[in-house]
């Protein structure tokens, strides 16, 4: 089933990517990189490029997906965001994006998402925590719960 990892084109969305490409389901990236945009192309990814922090491009690109990544640091780096002054103001409009385009499943890559912005997630969700952990770890266990038959 498709699944579109936004912020693919931070080391841990990188790292992700990587885990989810062998398999055969259809992945797709969300990146703000044009450079990042075009190495994943030339892998054969789908991608859209676009500000993170504005809900209805996460949402067009995330559209007819089973499940979307959120990768935390592509909320809180250095890159620009023209809609959005913080790190849950980004969430809010992932979390808008990904309900409009009626994504199923949606994993959260953060450490301690701000709670409101969390639970208007519609759906299935869930937060996968980062600290003291490898990107390898991490990207195992996306993988294992993208598989899930129903998160619990």
């Amino acid at each position: 089933m498709p699944v579109i990892i936004v912020g693919a084109d931070t080391p841990l969305g990188e790292a992700v990517m990587n885990e989810l490409l062998p398999r055969d389901s259809q992945v797709r990236a969300f990146v703000s990189s044009p450079q990042a945009a075009a190495q994943l192309k030339e892998r054969g990814v789908k991608v859209a490029l676009g500000d993170v922090s504005d809900g209805s491009h996460v949402g067009g690109a995330a559209l007819n997906a089973f499940c979307a990544v959120l990768i935390h640091e592509a909320a809180t780096d250095d890159r620009e965001r023209s809609f959005a002054a913080d790190p849950a103001a980004v969430l809010a409009a992932w979390a808008e994006g990904v309900n409009d385009a009626a994504v199923a499943r949606t994993i959260v890559v953060w450490d301690e998402p701000p709670a409101a912005e969390l639970e208007s997630i519609g759906r299935q969700r869930v937060v996968v925590a980062t600290a003291d952990r490898t990107p390898k770890e991490i990207a195992a266990e996306v993988a294992m719960l993208e598989d899930l038959a129903e998160l619990s």
